[in-house]
């Protein structure tokens, strides 16, 4: 193939502008939530054990399935899959939005996790299909990557907006329109491919996926709210035994759901450890740092969400940026500097202080993602890159996974961690009664509560010693992080020196492109 018949034309473009579409939903869904909650639980009524389930479910499936769906986008053919699962989000994304009771709810929003896994392999794996020149490949990625981010930011914007306007079920609307324009340009924009020699779908191996991912995703999730209990670790330690089981399968078959043979490259699997690992920082940063901005700073959810903002549109800028500096410096070079940068933003929050920490902790968190945006974009790609056209889905869908898990981890672990903080320095105030007293010293969110039951004076002071030891926290979080944005960086650094700005991708010898005549030709 000549340099210029690789290069993509308006199409292929018009058609990114397409895969952008559900990105940017998806990852707005899982944040557009949490501002309904109050207005849904009003609503409907559901059990604490519900609401929980309400939230959960969606992100639950989507870790769950992806595997599966990237693999099977593969075998049956990925614009397919992506157009299966665009009707089946906007079908359940309409009976979310006018769910008459909790379980339809959670129902639903099962559903709806399972079709939002079908949507985020298939997209980057098309990416690959599309863009056969590497840097196109990573400019396109790097749109990828950004709609993810603003996606996330968004999220309580957006969902403000809405809530200010309409009821609780419009934030579920918005999967409609996106998913409509999706199923009308998907055929005509979008190419389409599948592995030739793909065989069958393993259906043990599927079984086997989601016990070992479902297990340590709840497990996970349920050590960030309540800490080091032994349910949740259980889960973690069944989940990872079955994986065990899933990977001995996986290398006994002649058609593995998940290629094991992709982790033979030693750029694809550092760029997956480095994604997972930066994930696991920032999962904790933004846990903490979102409750800075609410509990310490005081913001209604809107308002802490539009202070968010900066650090996307930091974050879509560097992503930009980076296929740029691929072209004049290491790939290597870029990822570890960004991550050092991300290092120095950490470092900032180390030294925010509970009365007027605003300007200083806007600023690092600003910096945290403009350094995070190479691994994002140059990561990712290179996860993508590195592996076959015909095992794209599953890199996708591995990549995915990679940041899911590393956010849920870094959630659960740092969360726990600066808790610890909190209980170890908190002061409780003489003079409180019992139940409050015990309240402050169980967390923030506690003594806000508690703090409505006293006298003016005594409350400022007792939730003066709470964000006192909360902002605490955030310091040792912040401590935490910058270590490992520094071991990521030096991972980046070692690991990646032999990685080229972007690995090769697209169709290689003895591998077959299945395209649609009417689309191949952009």
């Amino acid at each position: 193939m000549s340099a210029h018949a690789s290069q993509a034309g308006a199409r292929k473009w018009m058609g990114l502008a397409v895969l952008a579409l559900p990105t940017l939903l998806i990852s707005l869904d899982q944040s557009v939530l949490f501002l309904a909650l109050p207005h849904l639980v009003e609503a409907l009524s559901p059990t604490g054990t519900q609401t929980l389930w309400i939230m959960d479910v969606y992100g639950f499936l989507i870790a769950g399935f992806l595997v599966t769906m990237g693999t099977l986008g593969d075998r049956i053919g990925r614009r397919k899959l992506l157009m299966i699962g665009a009707t089946a989000v906007g079908l359940t994304s309409l009976l979310a939005a006018y769910a008459s009771s909790a379980e339809m709810l959670i129902a639903t929003r099962a559903l709806l996790g399972i079709s939002a896994a079908t949507l985020m392999p298939s997209t980057l794996a098309l990416i690959s299909n599309m863009f056969h020149d590497p840097q196109q490949r990573g400019r396109a990625i790097a749109v990828w990557a950004s709609c993810f981010m603003a996606g996330t930011a968004l999220g309580p914007v957006v969902g403000g907006v809405l809530l200010e306007f309409f009821w609780w079920g419009s934030v579920f609307l918005l999967g409609v329109p996106v998913m409509l324009i999706l199923l009308i340009a998907a055929p005509i924009l979008l190419p389409e491919y599948k592995d030739p020699d793909g065989g069958k779908l393993d259906l043990l191996s599927v079984v086997l996926s989601l016990a070992a991912i479902l297990p340590i995703v709840y497990g996970l999730k349920e050590l960030t709210r309540h800490g080091w209990e032994p349910l949740p670790l259980v889960a973690v330690v069944v989940g990872a035994a079955v994986g065990a089981l899933f990977v001995r399968r996986q290398r006994n078959l002649t058609h593995p759901l998940l290629d094991l043979g992709l982790f033979r490259s030693g750029a694809f699997t550092a760029a997956l450890v480095i994604l997972l690992v930066s994930m696991v920082a920032t999962g904790g940063g933004y846990l903490f740092i979102t409750g800075f901005l609410q509990m310490v700073e005081g913001l209604p959810p809107m308002a802490a969400g539009l202070w968010m903002v900066p650090s996307a549109i930091a974050s879509i800028v560097a992503a930009q940026l980076a296929p740029a500096l691929a072209k004049r410096f290491p790939l290597s070079l870029v990822i570890g500097v960004g991550l050092l940068v991300s290092m120095v933003g950490y470092l900032l929050i180390v030294f925010v202080e509970p009365v007027g920490g605003m300007p200083l902790i806007v600023a690092g968190f600003v910096t945290v993602f403009f350094g995070g945006g190479p691994i994002g974009a140059l990561g990712t790609n290179l996860v993508v890159g590195s592996a076959p056209p015909e095992k794209g889905g599953s890199a996708a869908a591995l990549s995915s996974i990679s940041g899911d898990l590393g956010a849920s981890l870094g959630i659960a672990a740092l969360g726990s961690l600066g808790t610890a903080v909190y209980r170890g320095v908190v002061t409780v105030p003489d003079g409180l009664p019992a139940g409050v007293s015990q309240a402050v010293s169980g967390g923030l969110e506690h003594a806000i509560v508690a703090a409505r039951q006293l006298p003016a004076e005594t409350a400022a002071k007792a939730l003066t010693a709470a964000r006192d030891a909360y902002t605490s926290g955030l310091n040792t979080i912040g401590i935490v992080c910058a270590v490992i944005a520094a071991i990521t960086a030096a991972i980046a650094l070692t690991a990646l020196r032999k990685a080229g700005a972007s690995s090769p991708a697209g169709p290689r010898p003895g591998h077959t492109l299945k395209r649609n005549s009417t689309t191949s030709r952009a």
